[in-house]
């Protein structure tokens, strides 16, 4: 667990936070326009949300050591790439390299490691290795901001994939050697139910033709548009509400700590309460914490709106990541996380744009982001309508 909340922490780079601070360095440094970088982030973005399917199937196929070994190998090598980009195609072909191996690849291969060598209470222990690895993501921006001002972006990029070779290879060959065992059946789930045992080696049509894995999938790529919407432009959007770029930047504070404590919280529930309840929450959550940004001002309103925002992002995502190994179990679970990341990451790459293209229509953001929140609202009200899935048997 320890080893894979590293791994986790270590995707920072190839995360929304980890890019948002190097962007308008980018901007002034290669002369182009906001709105061009964030097209350039969508399409890298969808681009790299295409691997993602392949990279769990590889997973399930050849385990966990032996593909996380190639994905940090291959992360690293595009972070050096965007040290060197000197016009769109090159930030773009960066972009597409760290989104798929960072925020998707490593990312999803920290949490399927814990959920095939976890059997007992693995909602509590998956919401602690997303709340270790969310605290060390959160470092990042912080970090790479300090670093970015003694060197340059371009030389904290090759920091960057240094970091991620020397940290992340020992770990996969020595770390991770409780993971690379693929059960095939199990018994019973984290929660007890003997219900799971049914479900625990599903074949992936009879999945994919569940309302429930639907809902997940549908619910955690929402999720991501929404955050990654309000976090890529969260200078801007905080700087409408009277906070100075300085105070906006700290505003990742609050955000990551009560992720930190929201995932724990929606992680243990996962063992005792149904996914489904939990996911409608927090979708219920991000609606809520939108629905305030009018409201908020320099000071506790400021606070209150990015710890509730960062509680729903962590939340969902702490529920995903109990949610398919509870209901299908983890035979294929390398390929369903692999699915369920590749729609989630394909989400994270328009809500940018999305945001941005709403900003210039209206000349502020406060329309897109309340038309972001009656979504979320939406995908709660859906969420509730999915049904448990049970298998036939014949």
């Amino acid at each position: 667990m320890a080893a894979s909340a590293l791994v986790l922490a270590l995707s920072g780079p190839g995360q929304t936070a980890g890019i948002a601070v190097f962007v308008d360095h980018v901007i002034a440094d290669l002369g182009v326009g906001r709105s061009a970088v964030s097209l350039a982030y969508m399409v890298g973005t969808l681009s790299g949300a295409l691997a993602l399917p392949w990279i769990g199937r590889a997973v399930d196929r050849f385990g966990v050591q032996r593909v996380l070994v190639l994905v940090a190998i291959g992360f690293g090598g595009f972070l050096v790439l965007l040290s060197g980009a000197q016009e769109l195609i090159g930030l773009t072909a960066g972009f597409i390299g760290v989104r798929a191996l960072g925020q998707g690849g490593m990312s999803m291969i920290a949490t399927t490691a814990v959920a095939i060598a976890v059997t007992r209470n693995r909602g509590t222990l998956l919401g602690l290795t997303g709340s270790l690895g969310a605290a060390g993501i959160s470092l990042f921006p912080l970090l790479a901001e300090r670093v970015i001002t003694l060197l340059g972006w371009r030389y904290t990029f090759v920091a960057e994939g240094l970091l991620i070779w020397i940290v992340v290879l020992p770990l996969a060959f020595w770390g991770l050697r409780g993971a690379t065992r693929t059960p095939q059946e199990e018994h019973s789930s984290s929660s007890g139910e003997a219900e799971v045992a049914e479900v625990s080696a599903w074949p992936l049509s009879a999945i994919a033709r569940t309302s429930m894995f639907w809902a997940m999938a549908g619910a955690i790529a929402c999720s991501g548009l929404v955050s990654t919407a309000v976090f890529f432009h969260q200078i801007s959007i905080l700087g409408e509400q009277g906070l100075t770029p300085v105070q906006a930047a700290a505003n990742f504070l609050p955000q990551t700590v009560a992720g930190l404590g929201s995932a724990l919280l929606f992680g243990s529930a996962a063992d005792r309460i149904s996914p489904k309840v939990l996911m409608s929450a927090a979708m219920a959550m991000h609606a809520l914490a939108l629905v305030t940004l009018p409201m908020v001002t320099p000071g506790w309103g400021a606070l209150l709106y990015g710890a509730a925002l960062g509680a729903a992002a962590s939340g969902a995502r702490a529920v995903e990541s109990a949610a398919l190994p509870f209901y299908f179990g983890t035979a294929n679970l390398g390929t369903l996380r692999g699915l369920t990341q590749s729609v989630a990451v394909a989400s994270t790459a328009v809500g940018p744009i999305l945001l941005s293209l709403a900003q210039g229509q209206a000349g502020s953001y406060r329309p897109g982001v309340l038309g972001l929140a009656l979504l979320c609202f939406l995908v709660a009200v859906a969420v509730c309508f999915a049904r448990r899935p049970r298998r036939r048997v014949s």
